[in-house]
């Protein structure tokens, strides 16, 4: 039978197959539906214009970097990273056109490689490249240059070579470090490349040249192999044989760049079972539409026109036949196979056959599948980090195809869009030639289908419960989506570094000044004739003055070279490898369940860790875990579950309560009550499907219901209940072979599969489908249950609904979705008791922190049914707004609703997410949330975590989408910068130049009052370079940013924007393959090496388990790190000019002819062993406070956000007080040696010129150790027996060096000056003079100008953190420190007083198809619910009436009730514990207008019901309508007057 031919008489009988009707849930772009529908038929018409053959790559979620006003409004004007590529045309088994062949008939388009490569070197382009890099370090190029110098003997160098070596040693410390980064990359591009799969052989693959390898290539492949073989046999001499390694998790793949789980390569099918839920009647239209099911049977037909009805009839004749891309007579050589290879080897125009499991290699067009339907479904979490499964569906036109046989017959060509980095949307046309049934000998038929993004999969993804999956290659390597938007791993220096530059020049100034002096003065010395120099010398070595003088210059430049050191460099590279090394060792950031601890993949940038002012957030598997939980439900009027939430601790928490005993006792009840749980439902069946570890909803109260403890009314009622559950779902059954069986559940919507798993574990499990049956096993019994209809979710809809005939012959009408939307559609006049207990039960439920649906059933006869269906057949094959025709047939039958229950859902935040967000906060940071999610997700996720809160206004910044594509570029910006510009009022502000500069300045966090909400298509608009700088101030005066719906394109453009606009310190956190590029966008960049997506990793700085260890990541050791590093450079610079410049003062006495004062082993030591291991040692080890204290007082953070411990202020003050301790180092000592005797007892000379460089060097090494150590703010043994001996080590070294007579002219030096006690005079005199000044200025800050630091340093030196624990910081903030307030890691509690009490709201994430509670929890996390302030009163007179609310309702729901139920009156800890909660913080709550409680609730109760004489001309709320008037839904000025109540 067609499946388009429903016959009406028998339209509900049992025999109809189910219908699925579905809806795009993803946001699409410009012209997106409507506009891509009528470009694509233009194309399958041949009518190509000028516009389209040129058509862009873009989409709606790609950044448009580059932009002309006045652009037409088309996609051709969106610039993507495609590179402005051209859309392709891919050939199968048809010879190209002659267009795209060269003259030697090869093809003129060449597509890039699938092999991708992630690393930044090559085994050939290593060294060059590397040291291209590293001499963009402008101090390595003025090292270079010294070395030069020093080869030439005329300028003083004394050994060349030696001279070379510490260059030497930064080049290549630093070129091993990069290698062993790279090589972990390129290990794993290697393993990505190599992976296997099924590639069809032994047939003409037209669109490429094969064996079309370059000689460059072959010549680079050559290389590889070279190094590549002469690295493994050096690793294989020294590494032991490899053991085995525990694979857990994650762990278990070693292919982190864009895949997580090692696949079964081999297996080559499935050995289950599997039934689709898609039914088989169920057709895909020829006509190119938005979502790819259902369609209607129909074919284009490409030319001609209908000009009679015999031309008519044919049409109508041609539209209704199944498409198939086999050329049956089409001979073939039986050649082709599918055989094993590599994902590198992949080509444009490839058949793959992809099996279960399989990770997608690249970007590819779905054909045929093993369900019958072309259906088959994959995982997108290296994607976007979610793990629930998304359906594809196969190309109508080739389900035919099954075997490579098939593959040699089959003719046709793929008309596709150009690359682009969109994830969400492909355009594209598939045409063919088919030979028609009434004209078997005529000429072929021109047949076409449209291609959209349900008909690819992408590479990265996984594919999923489908045992095969046969497809072509169209997009490949770096033209692949997810390599688009991953980005070129980037080269990171960190702040300081790149700051450093410019001290170096300055150094390079001063450097400069003094060799001019020296050059210049003793120039004029060899000028002179009267001086005994002319006399007495043998002339200058330059021969003239001038000369002379100019050789002085660049000998100069050579002893004064310490001014510019390159031993700070070697010491930088040291402090930042050993606090990588500390990072790494630290068990604070350690996971246990992953052995997982927190990996530094860039050594170098740990300080810039510690300046973080923004920090951008993906959401889903970074501050989520990915694990859904039904925690409890309410049927019947009777609430069940025992559960002890985040969010109730978090309020009880604020209420003063101990939650750690009341956490204790939550647990312990919990636990007894799930034994008692587990033995009750054994009781009643022995249910072979449940398990101990799997059971989450812990109700013993709900299992004696269930057994008719308690009257049958109860039990009756939770049987309906979960027999709905079990019923009203798209879940996928997969049984797991064991010991015991057990099944598991795979579905589009994680919390969907929650339902359905806790149905199971009260004894309704569903085995399966097939043919459009649900299997039940109901307490041991099998049953079976026909599916009508599925209507599934989309996001104005808010429910879904299965229509099922059930055993009795009944069609029953199940739905569950909001609230708000249940309770609107409920029968007039029925249930008001029970209407009133559920919305109490869900308001208390969603106060929780638990998300609330409601579940609801509607009895339908047959015919109603069979009218319906008509209706809904008619609009399912509709060719123009099809989508809004099936949602207008779905609400006629979704009505008069019968309520059974609610249940409620914990997606649980990981361990610590509110509490580490709100420490930040009170550090300073600032976080903004960047989601591939929908608004309603993002703002509730906001208010779980502490992000958002109750008294805070949110700006929806919104540009609507037109649809129809009327609106040009210009309109859209108009639209963008009035929302701005609203925005920007409240604040006062115009977004102008001068605010900009102001903002530069400015890193106060701003105040808690506002928040900004805007989506990915009003984002592409206010990224702009006309709107950005107005976006940007005003977020920068919001306290919290959601992005949502937004591409990873435009992640990295809102990175890229604050970091460059405000001039201010980035981190990106995130999991997933989209979060790649703003993750290397960022200055730092973290990945979660989390259970599920770890593609994160491998581009990031920082490899961490949890986002609870970013706090100490960021506070304790960014913190530490900056400050270390800042106050190392410091004294670095301090101690090699009061070297520098003794050497320069003596030069004063000796014509400047640039001799040595010092021995030249002195010159070596002084910045290898004297002075450089303290400072060393400074920068690796010191700290202010512990890091419990750091984590405890956050606001210390605040200096490394305002760049306070390196400052150019800094920078020249220890310069100065070198500069002034050079002179005390030089002339105290030179006093005392001329107050000595000329002569020493052996009759040698003290004053000789080494002899005073040693009266010189002994006070100032100590003098230089001694200030490191003032400067030290930690005073261990370690770092006091490194100065010692660091000290000592000067004794040392002149004492055995000038023992031997190669010392030279300095032999016996230590005998001679150490006798003479001038010597010990200046010894102790010099470090006294020298240290006073900054003891003095030292002890004056501390005292009169104390920072944070000293204030806490007090308060920790008088006991008051003394009971502050490790793990457990203390939450208060001294009273001294400004600008501190009270702060926890333990605690999330707002760090000012609130007007009203905060709660967590319903957690949306993950979950794509129901919208949160409108009657339960803040209103503000919902946009989109129905409930925006539309049953709003005077908030005074709702205050007064707050009292009688309940009384009033309970005695108003009592008079109105029909026969009472009974009460079954009973212990429930958990129900009474957060009941006791509310009633402390009800008034709070019911005054505040964000909340819409059950009383609320109530009063819109039936407002959609066919009953409801009034409804009929009732005007349905919803967010679009205030989104039309162009209102914030969010503010008090968007009220629909038509739904004030």
């Amino acid at each position: 039978m067609d499946p388009n031919k429903v016959d009406d008489g028998d339209a509900s009988g049992p025999e109809h197959s189910m219908q699925r009707s579905r809806w795009a849930t993803r946001k699409l772009t410009v012209k997106s539906s409507t506009m891509k529908r009528l470009s694509l038929l233009g194309r399958i018409h041949d009518k190509h214009t000028a516009t389209e053959k040129k058509r862009a790559s873009g989409g709606s979620e790609s950044l448009r970097q580059s932009q002309t006003d006045g652009a037409p409004n088309d996609d051709a004007s969106v610039h993507s990273n495609g590179g402005g590529a051209a859309p392709r045309q891919v050939f199968f088994n048809i010879p190209l056109p002659p267009e795209l062949k060269d003259s030697d008939g090869r093809p003129t388009t060449q597509y890039p490689r699938n092999k991708i490569r992630t690393a930044k070197y090559t085994p050939l382009s290593f060294i060059p490249k590397n040291l291209w890099f590293q001499f963009h370090n402008i101090a390595n190029i003025f090292f270079l240059f010294l070395v030069i110098l020093g080869i030439f003997p005329i300028f003083g160098g004394v050994n060349p070579a030696l001279n070379a070596v510490p260059l030497i040693f930064i080049i290549c410390v630093t070129a091993i470090k990069d290698a062993i980064e790279d090589y972990r990359r390129t290990i794993l591009d290697i393993e990505l490349n190599d992976a296997p799969v099924h590639r069809l052989v032994g047939w003409d693959n037209v669109n490429v040249e094969e064996d079309n390898v370059s000689l460059w290539r072959k010549f680079k492949k050559a290389n590889s192999r070279i190094f590549g073989a002469m690295w493994y046999a050096i690793e294989g001499m020294w590494k032991e044989e490899t053991k085995p390694t525990k694979q857990t998790g994650a762990h278990s793949d070693p292919r982190l760049s864009m895949q997580s789980v090692r696949t079964p390569w081999d297996d080559t099918g499935s050995p289950r079972s599997r039934n689709s839920f898609v039914s088989a009647r169920e057709e895909i239209q020829m006509t190119p539409v938005p979502s790819p099911l259902p369609r209607s049977n129909k074919l284009e037909i490409p030319d001609g026109s209908e000009t009679t009805a015999a031309d008519a009839a044919k049409a109508s004749a041609l539209r209704d036949l199944k498409g198939d891309l086999i050329n049956h007579v089409r001979p073939i050589s039986g050649k082709a196979r599918f055989h094993k290879d590599h994902w590198k080897n992949l080509v444009v125009g490839d058949f793959v056959r992809i099996y279960n499991d399989d990770e997608i290699p690249a970007d590819i067009i779905i054909l045929s599948t093993s369900d019958p339907d072309g259906a088959c479904y994959v995982e997108t979490k290296n994607l976007d980090g979610e793990t629930n499964l998304k359906i594809r569906s196969a190309l109508r036109c080739g389900r035919t195809m099954k075997h490579a046989r098939d593959c040699e017959r089959a003719e046709f060509m793929i008309d596709s869009e150009a690359p682009q980095p969109n994830l969400y949307k492909f355009n594209g046309a598939i045409k063919w030639k088919q030979q028609v049934p009434w004209d078997p000998h005529g000429e072929p038929q021109d047949m076409s289908e449209a291609i959209s993004i349900d008909n690819m999969v992408l590479r990265g993804c996984h594919l999923r419960n489908t045992e095969w999956a046969l497809g072509v290659v169209v997009f490949t390597g770096h033209d692949t989506k997810i390599m688009m938007n991953a980005g070129i791993t980037p080269s990171k220096r960190a702040r300081i570094a790149r700051e450093l530059n410019f001290n170096v020049i300055c150094n390079f100034g001063v450097l400069l000044v003094m060799c001019l002096i020296s050059a210049i003065a003793n120039g004029i010395a060899w000028g002179q004739t009267d001086s005994s120099l002319y006399w007495f010398e043998y002339g200058s070595i330059g021969g003239t003055p001038g000369l002379t003088g100019f050789i002085t210059f660049w000998a100069a430049v050579i002893q004064f070279q310490n001014l510019v050191p390159i031993s700070l460099y070697i010491s930088l590279e040291i402090v930042r490898t050993l606090q990588a090394y500390f990072i790494y060792s630290d068990l604070g950031m350690y996971y246990e369940k992953l052995d997982q601890p927190c990996i530094p993949k860039s050594w170098n940038i740990s300080d810039d860790v510690g300046q973080i002012e923004y920090i951008f957030s993906d959401k889903t598997g970074t501050l989520t875990q990915n694990v859904m939980e039904f925690k409890k439900a309410t049927i019947n009027g009777q609430p069940y579950g025992e559960a002890y939430t985040e969010a109730q601790a978090g309020m009880n928490k604020r209420l003063g309560i101990d939650v750690v005993a009341e956490a204790a006792q939550a647990r312990a009840e919990i636990a007894k009550a799930k034994v008692k749980a587990l033995g009750g439902l054994r009781e009643i069946h022995e249910n072979p499907y449940l398990h101990d570890d799997d059971l989450t909803f812990i109700a013993p109260d709900f299992v004696e219901d269930l057994a008719g403890k308690n009257g049958t009314e109860q039990q009756q009622a939770n049987e309906r209940f979960m027999l709905a559950l079990a019923l009203c779902h798209t879940v996928i059954a997969e049984k797991q072979i064991g010991d015991k069986p057990k099944i598991i559940y795979k579905a589009q919507s994680p919390d969907e599969a929650a339902l359905v798993a806790t149905a199971r574990d009260m004894g309704f499990t569903v085995l399966g489908m097939h043919n459009d049956m649900i299997h039940l096993n109901v307490m041991g019994e099998e049953r079976h249950y026909p599916v009508l209809n599925t209507i599934e979710f989309n996001s104005s809809r808010k429910r879904m609904s299965s229509i099922v005939r059930m055993p009795d012959g009944k069609i029953i009408l199940f739905c569950k979705g909001a609230d708000s939307v249940i309770y609107s559609r409920l029968k007039r006049g029925e249930q008001k008791q029970l209407r009133a207990d559920t919305a109490k039960h869900l308001e208390m439920f969603a106060v929780e922190g638990l998300r609330t649906l409601c579940i609801a059933e509607r009895e339908l006869s047959e015919q109603e049914y069979a009218e319906w269906r008509k209706e809904h057949d008619v609009a399912s094959r509709a060719l123009e707004n099809r989508e809004e025709k099936l949602e207008e047939v779905a609400d006629k039958i979704e009505q008069d609703f019968t309520l059974l229950g609610g249940t409620a859902i914990e997606d649980r935040l990981q361990d610590g997410v509110p509490d580490t967000i709100a420490l930040l906060g009170d550090a300073g940071i600032k976080l903004w949330v960047l989601t591939g999610d929908k608004v309603e997700t993002a703002i509730n996720i906001g208010f779980s975590c502490n992000l958002l809160h109750n008294d805070m206004d949110l700006i929806r910044l919104q540009v609507l989408e037109d649809e129809s594509g009327g609106m040009s570029e210009d309109e859209y910006l108009q639209i963008a910068e009035q929302e701005l510009n609203k925005g920007l009022a409240i604040f006062n502000m115009t977004g102008s130049d001068e605010e900009l500069k102001n903002a530069r300045h400015d890193h106060e966090p701003p105040a808690p009052t506002h928040g900004v909400v805007i989506d990915g298509f009003t984002l592409r608009w206010v990224l702009s370079d006309a709107l950005k700088q107005k976006f940007l101030l005003l977020c920068k005066q919001c306290q919290s940013v959601l992005c949502c719906r937004v591409s990873p394109a435009q992640k990295a453009a809102v990175v890229s924007m604050v970091k460059n606009g405000l001039d201010v310190m980035t981190l990106s956190i995130g999991d997933g393959a989209n979060d790649v590029a703003m993750i290397q966008e960022a200055d730092v960049g973290v990945g979660i090496a989390g259970e599920e997506g770890r593609q994160a990793v491998m581009s990031s700085d920082y490899a961490i388990a949890q986002f609870r260890f970013l706090q100490r990541l960021v506070l304790v050791h960014g913190r530490w790190s900056y400050r270390r590093l800042a106050e190392s450079i410091s004294n670095f610079f301090y101690k090699n000019m009061v070297w520098t410049w003794s050497v320069f003062w003596f030069q004063a006495f000796c014509n400047f002819d640039i001799s040595y004062i010092f021995d030249y082993t002195y010159i070596l030591m002084f910045n290898l062993f004297f002075t450089s291991v303290p400072v060393i040692l400074m920068g690796v080890l010191d700290q202010d406070v512990s890091d419990a204290v750091s984590l405890a007082v956050p606001q210390l953070y605040r200096r490394g956000i305002e760049r306070l411990e390196w400052t150019q202020t800094k920078f020249w003050a220890y310069m100065v007080d070198g500069v002034y301790q050079s002179i005390m180092s030089f002339f105290i000592p030179y006093v005392f040696v001329v107050l000595t005797a000329s002569a020493a007892g052996d009759g040698l000379d003290v004053a000789e010129r080494t002899r005073l460089g040693v009266y010189i060097a002994h006070p100032a090494v100590v003098t230089i150790n001694m200030y490191i150590l003032i400067n030290t703010y930690r005073w261990d043994w370690l770092i006091l027996l490194v100065v010692a001996i660091s000290d000592l080590f000067v004794f040392f070294w002149t004492g055995i060096y000038t023992a031997f007579t190669y010392s030279g002219a300095f032999y016996h030096a230590a005998p001679q000056v150490y006798k003479e006690y001038t010597f010990w005079m200046a010894f102790i005199v010099t470090p006294a003079i020298c240290l006073l000044p900054r003891i003095v200025i030292k002890c004056i800050q501390k005292q009169r100008f104390p920072y944070d630091a000293d204030i806490i340093r007090e308060q920790v030196s008088l006991g008051e953190y003394k009971a502050l624990g490790q793990d457990e910081p203390g939450t208060a903030a001294p009273e001294g420190l400004q600008g501190a307030s009270s702060s926890s890691s333990e605690t999330s509690a707002p760090t000012r007083k609130a007007k009203h009490v905060q709660y967590a709201s319903v957690d949306e994430d993950r979950r794509p198809i129901y919208p949160p509670s409108v009657a339960t929890h803040n209103t503000r996390t919902q946009n989109g619910s129905d409930g925006t302030n539309y049953t709003m009163h005077d908030r005074d007179r709702m205050s007064m009436d707050m009292p009688r609310r309940e009384d009033e309702l309970t005695q108003a729901a009592t008079a109105d009730s029909a026969p009472v139920r009974p009460s079954i009156d009973r212990a429930r800890p958990s129900y009474d514990r957060i009941r006791m909660s509310m009633d402390r913080v009800r008034p709070s709550l019911e005054a505040s207008n964000d909340f819409t409680s059950a009383a609320r609730l109530s009063r819109i109760e039936s407002s959609h019901s066919t009953h409801d004489a009034a409804s009929t001309g009732q005007r349905r709320f919803n967010l679009n309508t205030v989104r039309k008037r162009g209102l914030s839904a969010f503010s008090k000025k968007s009220i629909d007057p038509e739904h004030q109540i």
